[in-house]
């Protein structure tokens, strides 16, 4: 190939290759969805990133951005003020600011908050894409931040605001189940998980909780249940938690759990730190309470214990008592029933076949269904192509129109 034919192709590749806004103000920069999933996805096809996430509000320093090269697309990383509790009006103005300067410059604007939506009302943009991660009405009802009093009219309002923003933005549901909230049919991106080639098996000495822990995610019972493993085996079972603590009656029952000696706290840790930090457990945790906004999702982390060969414990949410009992690959106890763990945990730890056989069908199922290695990437890249290639004709008619 001449130097001009690969200045030539050079440049068409440059024309050809599609940007996107990704924005958030609530998730952890390196959040598994939407960083190391969507994002580096997007950056192995291609595609140009431009990531704002509050890396300050979590502590992380910004990093430097990655160029584009040998097929893989540029990566710019932008600060922005973390939204937290009730100390979200920065936050929204600051988003305000980065949607009306950059949202031009990009195919599309992918935001993973829903409170997002309003900093985006009277910006004309038509190329913005909700990425629907939760149900934000249900999530109010349990939200301490919110008075008691306003959680359900804010639940309600929010309810209407939502079915408003189907009409003006386009959405991606993370779960099927999502669909009887809006009138149109939106595509589903599934939380699927990478499936790594190999897991170590299930040992008899070690249960792991993975992901954001709160109140209503069960720390107080997972709490109760390291305390009473630690008793019934004089130590010899121990209990590790991954992931930040949302609330602070939480933060708090988890350090005093630490200076007990009852589990270990690790807080965030990056996903890859995580996941080979958790390989090899015993059981993984997924004790949600019974409330709204729980029953209509799949925990991601049942999933990701699955991938990782670790048989899941659950509470018999809809969805995740649908996973585990369909492909047989944990245990479904009762809610808010610390023995009932305690047994199930006990249970593994005497029982290797069962534990293996558990882990066995939990890699199957993971690989077949949940791996995002697979069809998911593909089918996200073909989604977010076409959505840009709409974006890009509505662009085009405004103008001939305007």
């Amino acid at each position: 190939m001449t130097a001009v034919a690969r200045m030539s192709e050079q440049a068409t590749a440059a024309v050809a290759r599609r940007s996107v806004l990704v924005l958030t103000v609530v998730h952890h920069p390196e959040d598994s969805r939407v960083r190391q999933r969507q994002i580096e996805t997007l950056l192995r096809a291609g595609w140009d990133v431009t990531y704002v996430a509050p890396f300050s509000g979590y502590g992380l320093a910004v990093p430097a951005a990655s160029p584009a090269a040998q097929g893989r697309g540029r990566l710019e990383l932008v600060d922005i003020c973390r939204s937290q509790g009730r100390h979200r009006l920065r936050s929204a103005l600051a988003a305000r600011r980065m949607l009306r300067e950059l949202a031009p410059r990009h195919d599309l604007v992918l935001v993973h908050d829903p409170e997002l939506l309003f900093p985006a009302i009277r910006l004309g943009l038509t190329n913005l894409v909700w990425d629907v991660h939760e149900d934000p009405a249900a999530a109010m009802r349990v939200k301490t931040w919110v008075p008691l009093v306003m959680r359900v009219p804010m639940a309600t309002a929010w309810r209407s605001l939502e079915r408003l923003a189907e009409h003006r933005h386009r959405l991606f549901l993370s779960e099927y189940s999502y669909q009887h909230r809006f009138r149109r049919h939106h595509p589903v991106v599934p939380n699927a998980v990478r499936v790594p080639a190999t897991a170590r098996p299930p040992s008899a000495d070690r249960v792991s909780y993975l992901g954001s822990i709160s109140m209503a995610r069960g720390c107080a019972e997972i709490i109760a249940v390291a305390r009473e493993l630690r008793r019934r085996t004089a130590g010899a079972v121990t209990v590790e938690v991954i992931g930040e603590a949302v609330d602070t009656e939480c933060r708090e029952a988890l350090d005093d759990a630490m200076a007990a000696g009852d589990l270990t706290w690790f807080g965030y840790l990056p996903s890859e730190t995580a996941l080979e930090r958790m390989s090899g457990s015993l059981a993984g945790l997924c004790l949600l309470k019974d409330l709204p906004n729980f029953r209509s999702s799949l925990p991601t982390k049942i999933v990701e214990y699955a991938a990782l060969g670790i048989p899941a414990i659950t509470t018999p949410l809809p969805l995740a008592s649908s996973i585990v009992r369909g492909n047989d690959l944990g245990i479904v106890v009762p809610w808010d029933d610390v023995e009932a763990v305690v047994d199930a945990v006990l249970r593994l730890r005497a029982d290797r076949p069962l534990r293996e056989t558990l882990s066995a069908n939990g890699r199957r199922a993971a690989l077949r269904d949940h791996d995002w290695n697979t069809t998911h990437s593909r089918a996200f890249l073909e989604l977010m192509e076409k959505t840009a290639e709409s974006a890009r004709r509505r662009r085009a008619h405004l103008r001939v129109v305007g």
